[in-house]
């Protein structure tokens, strides 16, 4: 069971007192994944968000074919160890239409914790409780806002390798 003392330390859930975080608490679940797991794949169902605890999870495009991917083939990681508490949370898509995961997350590091809390649970403590949906969805939007920016690096660095290679 996912400890309060370890909801308290998620940069997500920063701002909600104990009583919210008691409310939170019963809807996480603690997972550990060991490097190379698959955590779910891109065009799957989105139904939860994920927050790195620990360790790192590489977000990646599949390949056509059944071709394998590798860690070129990474977007964005979600890295605890960075110290960026932005950098924790994925799987907003769970809140964005049509409810389909973007990319394939894979465990990067040699152990990685996670908690996962489902959409519907975290929608329903919202709607109960409007504040705690305020600090919530003020920490999502730094993380869509990270996010977009890590995606316009990596595009911006993909045209540049294409123009050199064009001359």
């Amino acid at each position: 069971m996912v400890t309060l003392e370890l909801l308290g330390t998620i940069e997500a859930f920063n701002g909600m007192d104990q009583g919210q975080l008691s409310k939170l608490q019963p809807n996480c679940k603690e997972l550990d994944f060991n490097q190379g797991d698959k955590l779910f794949t891109e065009g799957d169902s989105a139904e939860h968000l994920w927050i790195v605890v620990k360790g790192r999870v590489d977000l990646r495009f599949e390949l056509p074919a059944g071709r394998p991917t590798s860690q070129e083939h990474t977007v964005s990681s979600v890295d605890i160890d960075k110290r960026d508490p932005v950098a924790q949370t994925f799987g907003w898509s769970c809140f964005v239409p049509p409810y389909k995961m973007r990319l394939s997350a894979y465990c990067a590091a040699d152990r990685t914790k996670i908690v996962r809390i489902s959409k519907e649970s975290l929608l329903r403590l919202f709607d109960e409780d409007f504040k705690m949906g305020y600090v919530f969805l003020t920490y999502l939007i730094k993380v869509v806002g990270y996010r977009f920016h890590q995606f316009q690096d990596v595009v911006a660095k993909n045209m540049g390798e294409s123009l050199m290679c064009g001359w």
